[in-house]
């Protein structure tokens, strides 16, 4: 794959979830410690060469009702009494005063939160997406960065799932229709 440079004025890191809760969880192909950790070091060049770092957490309300309660083939499992940390971003992302911080109460980072107007008040067209879980939070944003018209990079060693072939069936099936795939190296690459 040819790497192409990026203009870090246009282009903005979005890591979906790498929360205390989350970050906890066991993930699969790559380690959650490992995607933190290369999230970070995508986020400290990106940040250093002007460009927009993006952290998106998601949380509830203590009573639950603003989350979302389909009836569904599926249910999720019950969740347990959360610790007041669950939702704060971890440490070893380095966060910076001038990063944004998005709160979401879905899956999707782009409905009900500020994070459009964030990026094209900034002019960016083009996302580097990376985050936890790969088939939940980082696919349904991507598909609403899609549907906006943004340019999209996905960090396949930079994003992991709880199961390792939901991940695999996003990155050789979905993302690639949706945008390009690109390993952190080559990531840090495009941005010279």
């Amino acid at each position: 794959m040819t790497a192409q440079v990026l203009d870090p004025r246009s282009t903005a890191l979005v890591a979906i979830d790498l929360q205390n809760g989350i970050v906890a969880m066991s993930t699969q192909p790559h380690a959650s410690r490992d995607v933190v950790s290369r999230t970070s070091s995508i986020a400290a060049k990106l940040r250093g060469l002007g460009g927009t770092i993006v952290f998106v957490r998601v949380t509830n309300a203590a009573d639950g009702l603003d989350a979302l309660a389909p009836i569904t083939d599926a249910p999720p499992a019950p969740v347990a009494a959360r610790p007041p940390e669950w939702s704060t971003l971890v440490a070893e992302l380095g966060q910076q005063e001038s990063d944004i911080v998005v709160t979401k109460r879905q899956w999707g980072a782009f409905y009900g939160t500020e994070l459009d107007l964030q990026l094209r008040r900034r002019g960016v067209t083009t996302i580097i997406l990376v985050g936890i879980a790969t088939h939940v939070g980082v696919e349904s944003t991507a598909r609403d960065a899609f549907e906006r018209g943004y340019q999209q990079i996905f960090v396949e060693d930079a994003t992991s799932s709880p199961s390792g072939p939901a991940h695999a069936h996003c990155f050789s099936v979905v993302f690639p229709r949706m945008g390009r795939v690109r390993k952190t190296d080559e990531v840090l690459a495009m941005l010279g």
